[in-house]
Order: structure tokens, then sequence, then C-alpha cells
């Protein structure tokens, strides 16, 4: 058994991450700002502090010398936010970051970064996406100059149980969710014809889950599916009506994960379809 430290550990992924780890019998603690976290997430079982990252004193709130993983998830993880508060996206993405690498520095406990996948259509597109990649940075920089065992795993469109469904922070699976309950239109940003690499949050967990008890210097995993949808073919699958609303600054035509290094390295491959979980909210 391990104690295992996640930061972000109210949010969306999070929360699925940290009932995989009690299940596995890890001793668990979350430290949250429950800005887009919630405490309605919080599960019986794992220690639950409401920390922000870039807090100096985190030390002085728990045992970080107990720790033995560090799962950083904790972040501002939307393009569309980042291009109206980039100080505020910059100030916890990347300084956030830095103040937990130097807490895994300090005592020697190995790191998962989230990333992010918007990297690969240009850092400049927004501040979320540049800020995630200076994050993976910082890791790297962690790794080569301390020796700080850090890995990295890069998300693509995330879905599943605890999405957030409402507010600047969700999903665009959450929102069509939310929407279809409400029989609404389903609201398609441009012609709908951007295609998206959408992976089950149980896919993703399992991927994070890998990383632990082993030895990497700043190794980026890609977590995707593999296989990508039109946002026009999303709505086909939910079988609603569409209502089309402006195209979006900074949103990116294709993503698609290509790289197999997670299943050589890490033996982790995605599996679960996203027509087969529409087909389960449908129903």
């Amino acid at each position: 058994m391990k104690k295992i430290l996640v930061t972000g550990g109210a949010g969306f992924v999070g929360t699925n991450l940290i009932k995989k780890l009690l299940s596995k019998g890890h001793q668990v603690i979350s430290i949250d700002n429950y800005v887009t976290g919630k405490h309605e997430n919080e599960l019986k079982g794992c220690t639950y502090f409401n920390i922000d990252i870039n807090d100096k004193n985190i030390t002085d709130k728990l045992n970080i010398k107990e720790i033995d993983h560090i799962f950083h998830l904790a972040a501002l993880a939307r393009i569309q936010p980042s291009l109206v508060n980039p100080n505020e996206t910059i100030e916890v993405n990347v300084k956030g970051t830095l103040n937990i690498l130097l807490l895994a520095k300090k005592y020697n406990i190995s790191l998962t970064y989230a990333g992010s996948s918007s990297c690969h259509d240009g850092l400049y597109g927004s501040p979320y996406a540049w800020s995630k990649h200076a994050g993976e940075q910082l890791c790297k920089l962690f790794s080569e100059v301390y020796d700080l065992n850090t890995s990295i795993c890069r998300f693509y469109n995330v879905y599943g149980p605890h999405q957030l469904e409402e507010g600047d922070y969700s999903t665009v699976i959450g929102i069509f969710e939310r929407q279809y309950r409400n029989n609404q239109p389903l609201t398609i940003t441009g012609t709908g014809e951007q295609r998206r690499d959408f992976t089950h949050v149980d896919d993703i967990v399992g991927g994070l889950y890998k990383c632990m008890d082993k030895e990497f210097k700043a190794e980026i995993f890609e977590l995707g599916r593999g296989k990508n949808f039109s946002i026009n073919e999303i709505v086909d699958m939910f079988g609603a009506e569409r209502k089309y609303i402006p195209a979006r600054k900074g949103e990116y035509p294709t993503t698609l994960c290509t790289d197999d290094k997670a299943q050589k390295i890490l033996e982790w491959k995605a599996v679960k379809n996203l027509n087969s979980y529409i087909k389960n909210v449908i129903k």
C-alpha cells in the first residue's frame, strides 16, 4: 500500500483516479481549491484538503514527507477561459506546477503530470496550450537537473462520470449530455466538422496508474483513443436536434493520438468506445 497525493482530487479526472487508487488499497490524500472541483465528488476513504497548489505552506498543512507518489492533475483546463484570463491560467498551470515540483524535489517523491495534446496544434494558439507545455518542460527540467522521477500523460478529449456539464470548464460530451436530458438542441460551434479524439476517463486513469512504480525522466505518454469523430457525428449518435453557433477562437481542426509509446512501455491501450457510452446515456 502506498500513500498518494492527488492534486485536483475533487475534479473530473481526479475523482475517477481516486476511485481506482482506493480500490487498490492505497491511502489517498487530495488537495483542491474547489474552483472547478466539487465537494460532492469527495469519496469515503480519501482525505481532502481545501488547499491551492500555489500555497507555499502546503507542508504545514499535510505531511508531505510520507507521500510515495504525486499525481499532479490540478489545472485550469480549457482553451476559451484561458483566452479571457491568461494571467490566471498561467498562474495556476505554470507557477502551481512549479510549486508542486519543488515539494516533490524536496522530499524526492515521484510525480506524474497531466499534460495536454493541445501542444500538437501549436503552443501559441492559447495561453492554455502554452501553459500546459510549460508544465511539461518544468518536469523535464527537474528530471534533468535534480534527477526527479517524473512522467507526463497527455490527455485528449476526456469524457465520462463526474465530467463538468456546465460553466466555462465543461466538456463537450458533458454539455451534450445535459442538453439531451433537458430536451434541448445540441449546440455545435462552427461547422461541426472539427474532429476530436475522445478518450474515456477510465482509460485515462488506467494509463496514469501504470506510471507508478516505474523510473522515468519526464517520459511523455499520449493517452488517446487513436480514433476521432467530428462533432456532427457525435450529435448523430445522440439522435438529437442540433443548433449551430459561431466558431470560437483557438479551437483546433483535428485531434488524434497516433503515438503508441504508452502501449509499448506502459502496456496500456484505450479500449472504451464513445458510441457505446452514448448509447448508455440515451438509455
